[in-house]
């Protein structure tokens, strides 16, 4: 028989509010990286190669073109418009299109296998994304106290130090109380966006003329090296397009469509041709075009109301390594850490103390080494990108299989999406000198990591194998050795129902004794975000309904939070377990767990081996990862080889 806890309502409940209400939320946390654009992209633009995008007319058009179908290209169509159809039971997310990826190609071993690889690649991307956003967005803003208040510019660098202080620290107390405001803040941010921009369009409407495809060919043609540095930055401008997907499982596709075509896109639109008009009109403003825009009276509110929006940006980056964090702990590709739910009703809100400390060290390092938002911006582009390019490749492998596509359509969207991505990815190559090698080393490491603890799971999981033995063959030999059988419930978390849990194996060698009722718990981790509750229990008595001992599969999805003793007690209130919940008021758990000894066996050079056991070392512990409670959590076992 078959049951399952219910999903959680987090999904269910946002898209039974108001439509106006889930895409004013959305703004508060999709939108937060892209939106903050326009505070940097054009202006690195003209500085890049010491000047070689100038400020007259066919370069200023040919750069405007080329922004504003990069964003429909890449974010209007690719993303809002195909990507976000290919959604993991509502999920999106480089780590959750994987998992669909190796769901729809599971008949495949080798192939799924390799999708998991590029995956792991994407989220290492996405780290270094993750690390360079907050320092890059909080520089960017508090540096109008340039243009604002010239005296005062020296005190940049602490004041940005203090805001990304205040920013991690918070971190533990999750985004409940203070998310409400991220909607409203970044609605009036929006519109500051546009009407700064509007005015300058008015007096300058021929700048409307860059909104052309032409201009970007022609510029491309007519200057094909100067196009491909300016395609480094350029890039800056559809920064976050990953998180429009990463977030659709909190909003829903709708609710952020409206609010990028009817708001977001728009705003943005109208900002950088107002900083072009601004430009053509005063070619120094190029030093600064985003503030310079601003009139004087209003520069100093509006340096205000971007560090409010550059945190909302780099509060939406942590918050989705957070959540990519845990998709990966749970796809077995990072090692078990722990998560800290920081709302009783919200699924998506939760506080991973470990990364939160690692991202602050790095965001800080990076800013400190840096020193400002224009050289920060060499390093800029390169993760973003090789991102892009990863969802492009995902997506080009669903395609024929979840929609069918023709192959003249894949062809088609290698070329238009891939072409450009590519091209934006060979335009930040050019920057690895000069800080681009920052994001490609910390994604380097992320993945050394990941494909080590993967690799040296495996051949745990294969010692392990050996010295568990048959589980059949144990219960017939423990049925013959007539043990005594103490009063309660022993749960032994195990992986499967056919080798023997060591815990299990350890405690019938050295106390001679069982349970009346022994359960073997195996937890497996769904390539869905959520299970719904017809499909996480499934209950075996072993081949005897008498001797007590059983074995239950419990299914989570990779956004749900194991807790082993809140599901059983779900599965005997559904007639999963053939017992009553308040049976296991007084259980006792067994965990399985011995030193792992590094052993002259192939598989893993030694090097990584030792990786791995650091690794193992610092994971989280078993029985707080599965919800065990301490008291009555036991630990036996012995050692495993690597």
């Amino acid at each position: 028989m078959q049951h399952t806890r219910p999903r959680t309502a987090h999904t269910s409940r946002s898209r039974t509010r108001p439509a106006a209400v889930v895409a004013i939320a959305a703004l508060g946390v999709v939108f937060g990286d892209i939106g903050t654009s326009p505070l940097y992209a054009l202006k690195t633009v003209f500085l890049l190669d010491g000047g070689a995008v100038r400020p007259n007319q066919d370069d200023v058009f040919g750069v405007i073109s080329l922004i504003f179908w990069s964003i429909t290209i890449i974010v209007s169509i690719k993303y809002l418009g195909i990507l976000m159809r290919a959604d993991n039971d509502g999920e999106g997310g480089v780590m959750a299109l994987a998992a669909l990826a190796q769901r729809l190609y599971a008949s495949r071993a080798g192939r799924a296998g390799t999708l998991l690889v590029i995956g792991i690649v994407g989220l290492a991307l996405f780290y270094g994304d993750s690390i360079i956003t907050p320092a890059i967005s909080v520089l960017s803003a508090v540096e109008g106290l340039h243009v604002t208040i010239p005296e005062i510019g020296q005190l940049v660098i602490p004041i940005a130090a203090v805001i990304l202080v205040g920013l991690f620290a918070v971190q533990r107390y999750g985004t409940g109380r203070v998310g409400v405001l991220f909607g409203p803040v970044m609605v009036l941010w929006f519109v500051v966006l546009a009407a700064a921009g509007l005015g300058m369009v008015i007096q300058h409407p021929s700048v409307l003329l860059g909104l052309s495809p032409t201009y970007a060919v022609v510029f491309i043609v007519a200057h094909p090296a100067i196009s491909f540095i300016a395609l480094g930055a350029v890039v800056l401008v559809i920064t976050g397009a990953e998180a429009l997907y990463a977030d659709m499982g909190h909003f829903g596709r709708s609710p952020i469509r409206r609010a990028w075509f009817f708001l977001v896109f728009p705003a943005l639109t109208i900002n950088y041709l107002g900083q072009a008009a601004l430009v053509l009109h005063d070619p120094a403003a190029k030093a600064n075009p985003f503030f310079l825009l601003i009139p004087d009276w209003g520069r100093l509110p509006v340096v205000i109301l971007a560090t409010a929006a550059t945190v909302i940006a780099s509060q939406a980056v942590i918050s989705g390594a957070f959540s990519l964090t845990r998709q990966a702990v749970h796809l077995g590709v990072l090692p078990p850490l722990t998560i800290k739910q920081t709302s009783e009703r919200e699924g998506g809100q939760i506080y991973l103390p470990a990364v939160n400390i690692l991202l602050f060290v790095a965001v800080m390092a990076v800013m400190l080494a840096f020193g400002s938002s224009d050289r920060l911006s060499t390093a800029y582009g390169i993760s973003v990108t090789g991102a892009l390019v990863v969802d492009t490749l995902l997506l080009l492998l669903v395609a024929r299989p979840l929609w069918h596509w023709a192959p003249w359509k894949i062809v088609a969207a290698a070329v238009v999406f891939g072409g450009l991505e590519i091209a934006f990815l060979a335009g930040n190559l050019t920057k690895v000198i000069n800080g681009g090698w920052v994001p490609l080393l910390i994604a380097a490491v992320l993945i050394l990591i990941m494909t080590t603890w993967r690799r040296g799971r495996q051949l745990v999981q294969m010692d392990r194998k050996k010295k568990e033995g048959s589980l059949s063959a144990f219960i017939e030999s423990v049925r013959k050795l007539n043990l005594p059988r103490v009063p309660g419930v022993a749960i032994f978390p195990h992986p499967n129902k056919d080798s023997t849990p060591l815990a299990l194996r350890a405690n019938v060698k050295h106390n001679h004794v069982l349970h009346e009722h022994v359960i073997i718990v195996s937890v497996t981790t769904a390539s869905v975000p959520h299970v719904p509750t017809v499909d996480a229990f499934e209950y075996d008595d072993l081949g005897y309904a008498d001797d007590g001992i059983e074995h239950l599969s419990i299914r989570f999805g990779f956004s749900d939070k194991p807790d082993i003793p809140r599901a059983l007690r779900a599965a005997c209130r559904v007639g999963a377990l053939p017992l009553a919940a308040a049976d296991f008021k007084n259980a006792s758990y067994f965990i399985s767990r011995g030193a792992i000894r590094i052993t002259r066996t192939h598989g893993m050079v030694p090097w990584r081996r030792s990786l791995f056991i650091a690794l193992a070392h610092n994971a989280a512990d078993p029985a707080a990862r599965f919800g065990l409670p301490a008291l009555r959590t036991v630990t036996m076992g012995s050692d495993v080889e690597i």
